[in-house]
């Protein structure tokens, strides 16, 4: 540090420096020059030589002054980059809090979402329970009240056992009951256009049930009969062969009077068919005729008259609903083939609509595959935010930096 009068100067300032260098050098010519006593030629030269110097130094510290506004552009650079970088980890931070946040937010939706599912499950599952047992209270008590019904049932029986014997031992109450027993058959064994109960004939005659079927065989009918009494008659002559032997012969001719009958009403040619069914509304007469009376069955043939049970006559009618099924195939065979090739455009069309579904489902699966994908990588990148981890994170665009020296 130099102190000329109340001012101070630093020795360090280049043009302080070379003030003091130029006046050194001044001091020092002037002494050469008084000592050797040279000519003002040599004095001039000098003077040049100092004015140079003296150019050199103000160009030194203009030099200086610019190296220093250099500097200062340096520094200001680094500041902004300083200053946008903590920008952006501020903002990333802001970001990464919110994100956990949101995270936070959904787990703690899902949560709630969850208990309150748990407690729905919980009430339907008592509710259903409580349901259960009310049910098995009312089916315990319905099943009591089954048992008293069944009860009463069985005590009415014995009156219901009476009552029937009542109606068989009546001829006309006993026809009734075997025609009700036909028409339950017949209703159950075909449809309700291939029948007709009570049906008149031409001659006047009015059959139980007349069968519509087609030529050949034409329509049938179906007549019910019931000889209880020479039945009863042979079943309370067991052990006793003479009245066994005259109750089959009284129960052979009231069958032959049966079949005689129906074969004079009810085969009228041209109008029915060549043949009618007797229909015998007891299974066990229908057996005691072909064990003991095979002769009256054969007879009830030849007279084309055919003796069914209940059981025989339902697998009569259902080959009769057959042949009335072949006869209306026959009739709509037409509409049947034009359905069948309307049916083969609707499988083509269906056929060609399930390609398109299937091609709808491949492209549905990508889509799904490409969301999947998506979302894994989201998911992963989500976690590397959670863990702070940015060294695989995409970097961003480079900064541009002010170079320190112009080009």
């Amino acid at each position: 540090m130099i102190t000329i009068g109340d001012n101070t100067y630093s020795i360090s300032d280049p043009a302080v420096f070379g003030t003091v260098l130029l006046l050194l050098v001044v001091i020092l010519l002037f002494i050469m020059l008084k000592r050797a006593g040279r000519s003002g030629e040599m004095a001039e030269q000098l003077t040049r030589q100092l004015m140079q110097m003296n150019e050199d130094v103000r160009t030194l510290g203009s030099n200086q002054q610019h190296l220093g506004g250099q500097l200062q552009s340096v520094s200001d650079v680094q500041a902004n980059a300083q200053h946008m970088l903590n920008q952006k980890l501020d903002t990333r931070i802001a970001d990464m809090q919110q994100y956990m946040a949101d995270r936070l937010s959904e787990n703690a939706l899902k949560s709630a979402n969850s208990m309150s599912e748990m407690q729905e499950r919980m009430k339907e599952t008592l509710h259903g329970s409580s349901k259960q047992t009310t049910a098995s209270l009312t089916q315990l008590q319905e099943r009591l009240a089954t048992i008293d019904k069944a009860q009463t049932n069985i005590e009415k029986l014995s009156g219901d056992v009476l009552g029937l014997q009542d109606i068989l031992s009546n001829k006309q109450t006993r026809g009734n009951f075997g025609e009700i027993q036909l028409n339950d058959i017949v209703t159950r064994a075909l449809p309700s256009d291939a029948y007709t109960f009570q049906a008149t004939l031409s001659n006047g005659k009015r059959a139980d049930c007349l069968v519509h079927l087609p030529n050949p065989p034409g329509p049938i009918v179906i007549d019910s009969k019931f000889p209880l009494e020479a039945y009863e008659a042979l079943v309370n002559a067991a052990g006793d062969k003479e009245a066994t032997q005259r109750a089959l012969s009284a129960l052979k001719s009231a069958v032959r009077v049966h079949i005689k009958a129906i074969s004079e009403k009810y085969l009228i040619e041209g109008e029915t068919a060549d043949g009618a069914l007797m229909f015998l509304p007891s299974e066990a007469v229908y057996a005691e005729l072909h064990a003991r009376l095979p002769d009256v069955v054969r007879e009830g043939f030849s007279a084309r008259v055919w003796i069914v049970s209940p059981t025989t006559c339902m697998a009569t009618l259902n080959t009769m609903r057959a042949v009335l099924k072949d006869a209306r195939m026959r009739e709509h065979a037409g509409r049947i083939r034009s359905e069948l090739q309307a049916l083969s455009k609707d499988v083509g069309r269906l056929g060609d609509r399930v390609v398109n579904l299937d091609r709808h489902f491949s492209l549905a699966q990508k889509d799904i595959s490409e969301i999947k994908t998506s979302s894994e990588k989201a998911q992963k990148r989500a976690v590397r935010l959670d863990n702070f981890d940015f060294e695989e994170i995409a970097p961003e665009a480079e900064q541009t930096v002010v170079p320190l020296t112009q080009g």
